[in-house]
């Protein structure tokens, strides 16, 4: 059954393609991607106050380094970003031989370890990759993804989740704790089916799954083995990833899109592309930095 848990809107700024949700507990501030239009916004969620600043880059994920820096993940590289005057300089590059292609779903593991997906820029198939930052060298660790998502890691770091949305395919990948980096092949956890497509992912305190189910107006809850707990309703089509903020950590931003969508279909769906924040009676877990080196 379909929970209507407590739900309101964070931020009516319409995204084109909502993703990459991640929180600062030091701060409390939100961070949130529209991909397609280069912005990325910053919320500070005690006062509300929301500010958006402008990338000139497609960019989809970021990863706090310290209190004055960010690790962005773009459609060409891997860049720091400085807080104090948003100014970005390029780290790494990531397929920027490749026009074709674009950062999507990314996610730091406990390590320190920034696990990046990219993908085609018309979702072609096979197009993208799964790849790892890992103290500051950059390494590819799955190729041939069409679409990844669902990055996420359980609470003792040792096993990670990823989705190819197009394959309909949520896996498992044993890891090594004190690294972030796989130490066996992945293995299927669920295949989806029925109404939307796997899209970004969380995991709790207690290890369960969060997954923002694009095209189906929802966040479903799986256990480590697959079962699916739970299924909440969002008031937005394209629910596109979730993320556990707040200073308990227990309310659930989820982003969301109104790409691919014409008049009538956003007419339809008023909140497409807004932000949203759910009152889930979950636990997460802080997000780790992302170590450079």
């Amino acid at each position: 059954m379909m929970e209507q848990v407590p739900t309101t809107v964070l931020s009516d700024h319409p995204c084109h393609l909502g993703e990459g949700p991640t929180y600062d507990v030091t701060t409390d501030t939100a961070w949130w991607f529209d991909i397609r239009e280069g912005r990325l916004f910053e919320a500070q969620l005690g006062s509300g106050g929301i500010r958006v600043h402008a990338l000139g880059r497609m960019a989809s994920a970021l990863g706090r380094i310290d209190a004055e820096r960010q690790l962005i993940v773009a459609e060409d590289g891997l860049y720091i970003r400085t807080l104090a005057d948003g100014a970005m300089t390029l780290v790494c590059p990531l397929e920027a031989d490749n026009p074709a292609t674009r950062s999507n779903d990314c996610r730091v593991h406990q390590s320190g370890t920034f696990w990046v997906g990219t993908m085609g820029r018309k979702a072609e198939a096979g197009a993208g990759a799964i790849y790892a930052f890992h103290r500051g060298k950059i390494s590819l660790l799955f190729p041939r993804i069409s679409i990844p998502n669902s990055i996420c890691f359980s609470p003792d770091g040792a096993t990670a989740y990823f989705a190819d949305t197009a394959r309909a395919v949520l896996y498992a990948v044993p890891l090594n704790p004190a690294t972030g980096l796989p130490r066996g092949e992945p293995e299927v956890l669920l295949r989806h089916t029925g109404i939307g497509g796997l899209d970004g992912s969380v995991c709790d305190a207690d290890g369960n799954i969060w997954n923002a189910c694009w095209g189906a107006s929802r966040i479903d809850v799986y256990s480590p083995r697959g079962e699916r707990l739970r299924s909440l309703s969002v008031p937005a089509k394209q629910a596109s990833c979730p993320a556990f903020v707040g200073p308990d950590l227990s309310r659930l931003l989820v982003t969301s899109a109104w790409q691919d969508m014409d008049a009538a279909a956003r007419a339809a769906d008023p909140h497409a592309g807004c932000t949203f924040l759910l009152e889930t009676s979950a636990r997460g877990r802080a997000e780790p930095d992302v170590k450079l080196a």
